[in-house]
């Protein structure tokens, strides 16, 4: 099986850099599934449907989200009849935390879930909330989307996971680690596959508002970086045990 991860598409620009260049990527790469990260591409908030459909459109088939999920309340609209994913540790909420989808034949689950460590410590266990779902969810293949804050609640999952969940992935932090590898059990394993949006900002900020947090402990709203655009996405063939990292630029 061939796979296509994006990393957290950021605002307009994240969506303007896949208007040009997933085209080209899916006539290169032929992946049989393409997910994406996209709980930013609401102006850095969430997610609307006008975008959801213009991503679907683009050919992304699955959406995975995170802390920002309901950062545009538009979601809980649509989100139920959607592929969107929201984080499973979220209790009680609309939408859902997996979705099995068939693929090539085969029923392919994939689950979306949420760090504790500098995000929400009250959240379910991410731990144990996953493998509830993959002990209880019939599957062939599975995926997961570990969106956290802290890289090492990410390869603490990847070690406690490899060789129950095919391909572990890790998202939220919107740089792209240089670890992709293949676990000692098998799994498929990356801390974060990055961000698709501005190159020129701070993770997607425009760098004068974070700088300026960080020097006098204030400043205004976050605003959409603008200029440079980055594609950040991981490529894996499961046939041939082989991955590889994806970094585009774009004026």
């Amino acid at each position: 099986m061939k796979l296509l991860i994006i990393g957290d598409i950021y605002g307009d620009p994240g969506i303007e850099i896949l208007d040009f260049h997933l085209k080209e990527l899916k006539n290169e790469l032929k992946p049989h599934l393409i997910i994406a990260n996209a709980e930013n591409s609401s102006n850095g908030r969430g997610i609307s449907k006008r975008i959801y459909n213009h991503l679907l459109g683009l050919g992304i088939n699955i959406f995975t989200m995170g802390n920002h999920v309901w950062g545009n309340r538009e979601i809980k609209d649509f989100i139920e009849d959607s592929n969107i994913l929201r984080p499973a540790n979220f209790n009680n909420l609309p939408g859902n935390g997996y979705i099995v989808k068939n693929v090539n034949g085969l029923k392919v689950l994939v689950i979306n879930i949420l760090g504790r460590a500098f995000i929400n410590l009250s959240l379910d266990n991410p731990f144990k909330c996953v493998n509830d779902i993959i002990e209880n969810v019939d599957h062939d293949f599975s995926i997961l989307d570990i969106h956290a804050e802290a890289t090492s609640e990410k390869i603490a999952m990847g070690h406690f996971f490899d060789g129950k969940i095919d391909i572990i992935f890790g998202t939220h932090t919107h740089v792209q680690t240089n670890d992709a590898r293949l676990m000692p059990k098998g799994s498929f394993y990356l801390t974060d596959v990055g961000m698709t949006g501005p190159l020129d900002g701070v993770i997607g900020v425009e760098k004068e508002i974070v700088i300026n947090r960080f020097l006098n402990g204030f400043s205004t709203h976050n605003k959409v970086s603008k200029g440079r655009k980055q594609l950040n996405a991981w490529f894996i063939d499961t046939e041939l045990q082989y991955s590889k990292l994806i970094h585009l630029e774009k004026e």
